[in-house]
């Protein structure tokens, strides 16, 4: 049974195959250097918040406008001046003030200057923001009023009709109060109070619209101190329906809400920041943003930076993006570059790390972007004067440096663990080969060296390597050459045994017949009849060991040429017919020339073995079955007989030299084992196969010989 195993190449590729292991600890290798490398960027920002908060130490006055005035900061009534990034066209279309919707504060009900619990907010509410750009404040109001009364064209007064109301705190700390008014839709101008003389400074515009109506406005920021309120007054009908919906109290100084403009200065000193990739944010104890610079889609840090200085174009570089790249990047992730991250109320900077820093206690925050695609790193850092806090610095970014430097590292070792891997392996490969190579060559040679017979037919080439394989095929081609000897020393043996022994044995037969002549006593004649037969057995013997000798000579020397099998084996079953005429034959023979090419004497002998072998197993008055058919282009002979079955174990020897299975007490004539080997040699002769087998019912035995037809 042919056994499934692997062949030495075969466990060498597996074995190479715990190569993979070493991809496995690189990549978790350098996710433990991204540890590190975040650990150090986190280090680093928390640095870099540190130094431009030095820069700002004991500087009040860069703070005094933005939180030494109040303790409190309410939303709504405090304003902020949000940074616009383009000029707004005063057009009352609020097209330009989309991007900031989410910054916009409703204000409703309860911002009434009188409350009003009936109050309806479709009678009256707005929204309202105000920016910066340039040197102007931008202010919006969507007001909803489901009634608007504008100014009669010929009235004098300004106020007994829906108008804006606008007060400012002047740098020089004196309150000044203006008001918007219209007869129609389109560009506005301020009036000074209480002269009413108009003031062209504060520009607007004024559209109706379904809900309400909208207005716009811009005026210089150098007419604004710390203070700024605004309010809507509603006209309905009669005095009674007066409304007034304001941002702060705008009639006293002291309880007029609080502007808060980002400072020039401080975004100039953090300006240069600017450049370290990261994003910066200065902001008061109140949580306001003072100063901005940077973006966080440019915010990697000095990571992405040095890696840029690093990328080359090649040949290599354009090989590895073609074709490793997009299988490294089945494992690995790309930083994204269009990572949306949240819009942040920069009038209400919010954050558990910024809370920390305004107790006086540096920190820092890990963050998902709301997409998932990005992790922002911020650090902030207290801004000290007089040992009270006055605000702290924020610096943000991105991991994107971080793993894009662990990508280009990933994709180097991956380069070099692949070609280590491809390079062991075909190396493992084809010393496996060589040496597989090797011991087949070794394999083949011994099997050639000796037949299926155990005979030694030819010498086992002999390696000059020096290693364990040639050392092994030096000690088998020693081992063969002894072998050799030794076979040829039993081969002639028989011929040599017999050639000796037959002189002593006629010595002994000649003097047995002379004291045959001259004994004369009964018992005398008993004993020399005895040895007689003794001396005429052991010649028998000698004969047979003489016959299997000539007949290995004979065929080494005999010429083959073409004979009818047909005829050949039916002249000679008339023949054993004749001189067995107790045994009892079935004959099966085809009447078909059977072709063959070898020599008929021998073939004769061969059936005279096998007859007399089947003859002595065979069972008292059982048949003979003898069979002679075609198949295909081979000659198939059977003879089977009755009696003991073949042992288990016997197989093929059964037809080598010197091999018997009969038993010892049931011998009549002396046996060798000599038969079915002189069988053999005349099938080799004749090209063709001879083998034994059991008979299917288990009562015999039968030998099939298989000749090729010419």
């Amino acid at each position: 049974m042919a056994r499934f195993g692997l062949g030495l190449r075969s466990k060498v590729v597996l074995l190479s195959c715990f190569l993979l292991v070493l991809p496995w600890l690189g990549y978790e290798y350098v996710w433990e250097m991204e540890k590190y490398l975040r650990q150090g960027q986190e280090k680093t920002l928390v640095g870099t918040t540190r130094a431009l908060a030095t820069a700002l130490h004991e500087r009040p006055a860069l703070f005094e406008n933005a939180s030494e005035f109040t303790a409190k900061v309410e939303k709504g009534r405090d304003l902020y001046a949000y940074q616009i990034n383009n000029a707004i066209r005063l057009d009352g279309e609020l097209g330009d003030w989309a991007p900031y919707q989410s910054l916009m504060w409703q204000y409703q009900g309860n911002y009434l200057q009188t409350p009003n619990p009936d109050h309806d907010d479709s009678d009256l509410s707005f929204t309202h923001m105000v920016g910066k750009y340039g040197q102007h404040l931008y202010a919006v109001f969507a007001v909803q009023d489901n009634q608007v009364r504008l100014r009669p064209k010929n009235a004098l007064s300004l106020e007994r009709n829906d108008h804006l109301k606008i007060a400012i705190k002047s740098p020089d700390g004196e309150l000044k109060n203006y008001i918007v008014a219209t007869r129609e839709d389109g560009w506005v101008n301020a009036f000074s109070l209480p002269k009413l003389t108009p003031y062209k400074d504060i520009q607007g515009y004024f559209r109706q619209t379904e809900q309400g109506y909208n207005i716009e406005l811009r005026m210089p920021l150098s007419m604004l101190g710390n203070k700024l309120g605004f309010a809507i007054s509603d006209w309905d009908s009669g005095e009674q329906e007066r409304h007034l919906m304001a941002t702060s109290n705008i009639a006293d100084a002291n309880t007029l809400g609080t502007v808060l403009l980002p400072s020039p200065e401080i975004k100039r000193i953090i300006k240069g920041m600017g450049h370290s990739g990261s994003r910066i944010w200065v902001v008061d104890k109140h949580h306001r943003v003072l100063a901005q610079s940077g973006t966080i889609q440019h915010a990697d840090g000095v990571w992405a930076s040095s890696l840029q200085e690093q990328d080359k174009e090649g040949m290599w570089q354009r090989f590895e993006q073609r074709f490793l790249h997009p299988l490294y990047y089945q494992i690995l992730t790309k930083p994204p570059s269009d990572f949306l991250d949240i819009l942040h109320d920069v009038a209400a900077l919010q954050g558990s790390h910024i809370a920390s820093a305004l107790r006086g206690e540096p920190a820092s925050n890990w963050r998902l972007t709301p997409d998932s695609k990005a992790v922002i790193l911020s650090a902030a850092y207290p801004i000290w004067s007089n040992e009270q806090v006055l605000g702290a610095v924020i610096a943000e970014e991105t991991t994107n440096g971080v793993r894009t430097l662990r990508n280009k590292a990933l994709e180097k070792l991956f380069n070099v663990i692949i070609a280590v891997m491809l390079v062991g392996t075909i190396s493992l490969f084809f010393f496996a080969s060589r040496i597989s190579s090797r011991i087949r060559r070794l394999r083949d040679s011994a099997e050639q060296a000796i037949d299926e017979q155990g005979r030694v037919r030819a010498q086992l080439s002999v390696s000059n390597d020096s290693d364990e394989i040639g050392d092994l095929s030096r000690s088998f081609a020693n081992i063969v050459n002894r072998l050799g000897g030794y076979t040829h020393y039993l081969e002639n043996m028989s011929s040599r045994l017999s050639h000796e022994l037959r002189t002593p044995v006629a010595v002994v037969r000649s003097s047995l017949e002379n004291l045959q002549l001259i004994a004369h006593e009964p018992q005398q004649q008993k004993y020399l009849t005895r040895a007689q037969e003794g001396v005429a057995r052991l010649n028998k013997l000698i004969t047979t060991m003489s016959e299997a000798t000539r007949l290995e000579q004979s065929i080494s020397t005999s010429a083959r040429e073409h004979y009818d099998l047909t005829q050949v084996l039916q002249g000679c079953m008339q023949g054993y017919q004749l001189a067995y005429p107790q045994a009892r034959f079935a004959l099966d023979i085809t009447q078909e020339a059977l072709p063959v090419q070898g020599a008929a004497d021998f073939f004769a002998q061969l059936l005279d073995k096998l007859i007399n072998n089947a003859l002595e197993f065979a069972e008292s008055d059982s048949e003979i079955e003898v069979s002679l058919a075609r198949d295909n282009n081979q000659a198939h002979l059977s003879i089977s007989n009755l009696g003991p079955s073949l042992p288990k174990d016997i197989g093929k020897h059964i037809f080598d030299s010197m091999v018997s299975v009969r038993a010892q007490d049931k011998q009549q004539q002396p046996h060798l084992g000599l038969g079915l080997y002189i069988a053999r040699l005349i099938v080799d002769f004749h090209h063709g196969q001879i083998r034994a087998s059991n008979r299917e019912d288990g009562r015999g035995v039968t030998i099939f010989v298989e000749i090729p037809l010419c």
